[in-house]
């Protein structure tokens, strides 16, 4: 008997560990809930209740193969190898299948796991799945992994030349078993289940991933280039929670991109080779997991901004997490994530840099905020993109350039569309009073709306006195 261990790979087609373990025997599958170990990786209430229905519909699409999904409590990860281990020895399990994952704790459980298992003299078979290329495979001259992306995406280019990474065939139905699945539960405490308004903008299932990704691709993907950065336009594939939970692989994703642009990823039209430059930084910032993996222990990349002297300012923390800032494209973003989930990524840098300079406040207080809100969290991506933003991570942003939010809202929303859409409040404005309302002095009398909480030109010049005071050599960790 074989068993499947889904994680992050809520799927049936192309999946490398499912394809396996259905290919070696009669199979059955398992999920473990471990609602402590994700609270203690601030996944938000919104994320879990998308990987319950996305649960829901894998054991549908696996009832139809006649596989048993069944369903298992850890709390905490160190409990995944006794858990992991009882059901084997109950099913007589010979081998256990399963996709790879990345940070710190997820290579830890799976090792345990291992260990574990090899004293009951069953193997674990892990398979690269979420990824076009093998952590360590795609390396510097130095054989160093990549800090820099666009050198990190020109030897990906080259593999790619090479290889197109090929999708796996959806495994036959198999003879039933004499087990039967277990219900998923509709949700999990302590995590209250998000509003149904938020449920309905995030359906569950393969078929609807399928759906985003067909739609996707047959033409918004070819203005993806200038189209993903305005954020009242639906420029984005919406893909990314259903990636972030495996519903979609990146392979298929690839494709997609491949089949629209006559089978090129780095020439031809510009959205789709921007698209797929976004599935690049998607790997480079998994491959820095595990080059690097103090990234996953709240370290900065670059080690000397270890020193930087962030402000404590609670009261300022709060308002930006409440979309009270007195910057009203900030505002917007933050209304944004509070109520679906999901925040535009031209938008996440731009609130993010705010926090991280014009704030001068911590990053890793930002990511984890996003991380208890956002339904597509990945700590990859969460922590590469903050730590661009804040300017301590790989390949990060000068210190010295800094966004100014009212140029980027004039520059991306210049009708003000967006802001008025989650600030109704400012809709009486022009559409260029409506980016800084506090230009108005006294004729701007709302009392639905604050003024700014700091001053731009000042902040931003504390956030480079701070940035330049840092020492400018400390001596590199091994992790």
């Amino acid at each position: 008997m074989q068993l499947m261990w889904f994680r992050t790979d809520l799927r049936v087609h192309d999946n490398t560990a499912f394809a396996a373990a259905m290919a070696n025997g009669p199979t059955v599958a398992v999920f473990l809930l471990s609602p402590g170990q994700w609270q203690a990786h601030d996944d938000a209430p919104c994320k879990v209740d998308f990987w319950l229905r996305n649960l829901t519909e894998l054991s549908r699409e696996l009832g139809k193969l006649n596989v048993p999904l069944l369903i298992r409590n850890a709390d905490y990860w160190d409990q995944a190898a006794e858990v992991i281990a009882k059901l084997c020895q109950e099913l007589d399990i010979a081998q256990v299948h399963l996709n790879q994952e990345y940070g710190v704790n997820e290579t830890l459980r799976d090792d345990q796991v291992a260990q574990t298992l090899e004293t009951q003299g069953v193997s674990l078979q892990s398979q690269l799945d979420q990824l076009f290329f093998q952590p360590g495979s795609v390396l510097t001259k130095t054989g160093t992994y990549f800090q820099v992306y666009s050198q990190f995406r020109k030897i990906c280019y080259q593999r790619l030349h090479e290889q197109i990474p090929q999708r796996v065939a959806k495994p036959a139905a198999q003879t039933p078993l004499a087990i039967n699945a277990d219900s998923v539960p509709a949700h999990v405490e302590p995590f209250a289940p998000p509003s149904k308004a938020l449920q309905r903008l995030w359906p569950a299932g393969e078929d609807e991933a399928m759906r985003r990704l067909a739609a996707f691709a047959e033409e918004p993907i070819a203005d993806y280039q200038t189209d993903r950065d305005i954020p009242c336009k639906p420029g984005t594939s919406q893909l990314s929670a259903y990636l972030a939970a495996g519903v979609v692989s990146p392979r298929q994703c690839l494709h997609a991109a491949l089949a629209f642009n006559r089978g090129e990823f780095d020439s031809g039209n510009a959205g789709a080779m921007t698209w797929v430059n976004e599935l690049l930084w998607r790997e480079f910032y998994k491959h820095i997991l595990v080059g690097y993996p103090r990234v996953s222990k709240h370290r900065a990349f670059r080690v000397e901004t270890d020193a930087l002297k962030w402000r404590r300012a609670p009261a300022e923390l709060e308002a930006w997490q409440q979309g009270r800032s007195g910057i009203p494209i900030i505002d917007a973003a933050i209304r944004q994530l509070l109520s679906t989930g999901w925040m535009h990524n031209r938008l996440r840098m731009v609130v993010a840099m705010f926090l991280t300079k014009n704030l001068l406040i911590d990053w890793r207080e930002g990511e984890a905020f996003f991380m208890r809100h956002l339904i597509d969290g990945d700590l990859a991506a969460n922590n590469g993109g903050w730590q661009w933003s804040a300017s301590t991570g790989t390949d990060a942003a000068p210190y010295f350039r800094i966004f100014n939010p009212i140029s980027q809202s004039q520059r991306f929303d210049p009708d003000g569309r967006f802001i008025r859409h989650w600030l109704p409040e400012l809709d009486g404005l022009s559409n260029k009073e409506i980016h800084d309302p506090s230009a108005l002095g006294g004729l701007f009398a709302t009392t639905d709306y604050p003024s700014p909480m700091v001053d731009l030109k000042s902040s931003r010049e504390r956030a480079i006195n701070a940035f330049r005071d840092l020492p400018k050599t400390v001596e590199e960790p091994s992790a």
